[in-house]
C-alpha cells in the first residue's frame, strides 16, 4: 500500500470516527429531550408527579373581584386560598391547623406571644424574596386597612422580625383562635414591593399564578416556576364559572370540565350512571339550622316553647332525607370545627313529650309563627311546617324569600322562626351575643365562651366550646338540623382533588389527570 493510500484510509477513519461520534451526541440528546418532556423527575427540583396537563374546574359563583383583601364572600377564597396565596398556617381537609409558611410556632405560657418561623427560601412569584418584614408589613395593613378577616386578629398588640425568618406576635389579651385566623385571609403575606392591581391579578407565593381572568367566566392559573414547596402536578388548572348547574353539568358531559361542583346534590341519571364520572361527597362546616327568634317579645322567649318545638321536629329524619345532608346535627359546632360533640340526642323525635309541654300554653299566646325559607329550601320549610302544625298548637305562616330578604328580615327581627345556613368556623360564637340575629340571652352560656376566648392552649379551648354548645342546644337556643354535605361530581381519571369543606377551600395543586 502507497503512503498516499494510506493517508486516505486514515483520514477515512478518522471522518468515520467523527461522524460516530456526532451521531451518539445527537442520540444522547435527543433521548435527553425526550427524557425532559416524558419523565419530568429527571430535572432537579421537578416533583415526578408533574406533568404538562391541563385540569378544568366548573363552578357556579364567580368572585366579583380577584383583591381578595376586601371581597367579601366565600368564591374568592375559594379560588384563590392556597393556590395563589399562601398563608401563614393552613388547613388540611379535616379542617385540622398544619405549618403553612410558617413552618412551626411556639405559644408562651401565658399565650400572649407566638413566635413564628418561617420556611426557608420563600419567594413571590414575581422572584422577590419572601421574609419577615413581609409578613409584619402585612399584618400591619390587614389591621391598618380593616381587611377582610382582619377582625379575627383580635387583641394584636404588636408584630415584629427578629431577623429574616422570624416573626413575634403580641397580644393584648389570649385569642385561641390565632393560629386559625393566620390560616385565613389575615394569614396572607403579600409583595411589599410589588405593583399589583389585586382587582385583577396577584402575586403570591402559592403553587400557582394568574395567568388570565375573565371577571365572572373564568381564572386561569399556570405552575408557579418558583415554587419552593412541591409544585403543581399540573401545568395548568382553569376554573370556569356557569349560570346554573343545568349548563354546568352539560359541560361535564361534554368534557369541556374535568370537575364540576354544582349547587343542587340532586342529579340525574346522566350523570349518575355516566361510567367515565364518579359522584364523591366530602364534609363542609356549613350547618342548616331553625333559627328562633328568641326576642322577649317573641314565643320563643319562652325555654319550655322551644325545647317542644325541638321534640316536634323530627331532626333525624330531615337530615336521612335531605339531599344535601351530610350528617345530622344537634348543636351549634359542627363535625369539623373544634368543640364538636355529638347532640343529637338530646331531643329525639317525641311528639308526646312535646304536647304535655305546649299544653300549659293557650292558642292564643302562641299566636301565628311567621316561617321565613329561603327559596332553595322550600320543601324543607313545607316538612317543618306540617310537622309543627301536626301537633296542633301551632299555627305556622311559611313565607318563602330570597336570600336578601331572608337577610334583611332576620337583622330586623321580623320573624319568628327562619330556615338558615351559616358556614364558618366558630360561628358559634353567635349564639353568646344578644345583639345577633338570634337575640338570644343564656348567662351561663356567655361566661362559658368568655371561657373559652381566656384559654391558653387548644385543649382549654376545645373543653369550653364544647361546654358552651351543649349548654346552648339544652337550652335550646335555636334546632340545628344537619350538616351539609360537599359533593362534587369529577371524571373518572381525574386525581388528587379535595373532597371536604370545597365550598371554602379548594386546593387545586395535587390536581390532573391520570
Amino acid at each position: 500500500m502507497t503512503q498516499q493510500t494510506q493517508h486516505r484510509t486514515h483520514d477515512a477513519a478518522k471522518r468515520w470516527g467523527v461522524f460516530v461520534a456526532v451521531a451518539a451526541a445527537l442520540f444522547a440528546l435527543v433521548w435527553l429531550a425526550w427524557s425532559v418532556l416524558n419523565r419530568p423527575s429527571f430535572l432537579p427540583g421537578i416533583n415526578p408527579l408533574q406533568r404538562n396537563t391541563t385540569v378544568t374546574v366548573g363552578l357556579r359563583q364567580a368572585p366579583a373581584s380577584l383583591d381578595i383583601r376586601t371581597q367579601d364572600g366565600h368564591a374568592v377564597e375559594q379560588a384563590l386560598l392556597g393556590n395563589v396565596y399562601e398563608t401563614l398556617v393552613q388547613r388540611n381537609q379535616s379542617n385540622q391547623l398544619e405549618p403553612g409558611l410558617a413552618s412551626q410556632w411556639k405559644i408562651s405560657k401565658d399565650a400572649l406571644s407566638y413566635t413564628l418561623t418561617l420556611r426557608p427560601n420563600l419567594r413571590f412569584s414575581n422572584g422577590d424574596r419572601l421574609d419577615a418584614a413581609d409578613v409584619v408589613w402585612s399584618l400591619q395593613q390587614a389591621v391598618k386597612g380593616h381587611f377582610v378577616g382582619s377582625d379575627a386578629l383580635n387583641g394584636l398588640k404588636s408584630v415584629e422580625n427578629q431577623g429574616s425568618s422570624t416573626i413575634v406576635i403580641t397580644l393584648a389579651n389570649p385569642n385561641p383562635t390565632l393560629l386559625r385566623a393566620l390560616s385565613g385571609r389575615a394569614g396572607i403575606v403579600y409583595d411589599a414591593q410589588a405593583n399589583v392591581d389585586y382587582a385583577r391579578g396577584a402575586v403570591g407565593s402559592g403553587p400557582f399564578i394568574i395567568s388570565g381572568y375573565q371577571p365572572g367566566q373564568s381564572i386561569t392559573f399556570k405552575r408557579n416556576g418558583a415554587y419552593s414547596a412541591q409544585r403543581a402536578a399540573s401545568s395548568q388548572v382553569t376554573l370556569r364559572y356557569y349560570p346554573d348547574d343545568a349548563s354546568l353539568l352539560s359541560a361535564l358531559r361534554n368534557n369541556d370540565v374535568n370537575m364540576a361542583l354544582p349547587n343542587d346534590p340532586n342529579l340525574d341519571a346522566s350523570v349518575t350512571g355516566d361510567p367515565s364520572l364518579k359522584v364523591v361527597d366530602g364534609m363542609s362546616t356549613s350547618k342548616v339550622l331553625l333559627a328562633f327568634n328568641n326576642n322577649a317579645n317573641a314565643i320563643f322567649s319562652d325555654q319550655q316553647v322551644r325545647q317542644a318545638t325541638r321534640y316536634l321536629v323530627d331532626s333525624a329524619a330531615i337530615a336521612h332525607a335531605q339531599p344535601d345532608a351530610a350528617a345530622a346535627l344537634g348543636g351549634p359546632v359542627s363535625q369539623l370545627e373544634p368543640g364538636y360533640e355529638d347532640l343529637t340526642g338530646l331531643f329525639p323525635h317525641d311528639s308526646a313529650k312535646a304536647s304535655s309541654m305546649l299544653s300549659y300554653f293557650s292558642a292564643s299566646y302562641l299566636g301565628t309563627m311567621t316561617f321565613l325559607v329561603p327559596q332553595r329550601y322550600q320543601a324543607l320549610g313545607e316538612t317543618v311546617t306540617q310537622q309543627l302544625q301536626d301537633s296542633g298548637y301551632f299555627h305556622v305562616q311559611m313565607q318563602v324569600v330570597d336570600d336578601a330578604t331572608l337577610n334583611d328580615r332576620m337583622a330586623k327581627g321580623d320573624y319568628t322562626m327562619a330556615l338558615m345556613t351559616m358556614d364558618e368556623t366558630g360561628d358559634a360564637s353567635a349564639f353568646a351575643n344578644a345583639n345577633s340575629v338570634f337575640h338570644y340571652e343564656n348567662g351561663d352560656a356567655q361566661r362559658q365562651y368568655a371561657d373559652a376566648l381566656h384559654a391558653t392552649n387548644g385543649d382549654d379551648y376545645r373543653k369550653a366550646m364544647q361546654a358552651f354548645a351543649r349548654t346552648v342546644s339544652q337550652d335550646a337556643a335555636s334546632d340545628w338540623l344537619y350538616t351539609r354535605k360537599d359533593r362534587i361530581v369529577v371524571k373518572a381519571k381525574l386525581e388528587g382533588y379535595p373532597t371536604n369543606m370545597v365550598d371554602q377551600i379548594l386546593p387545586l395543586q395535587n390536581l390532573a389527570m391520570k
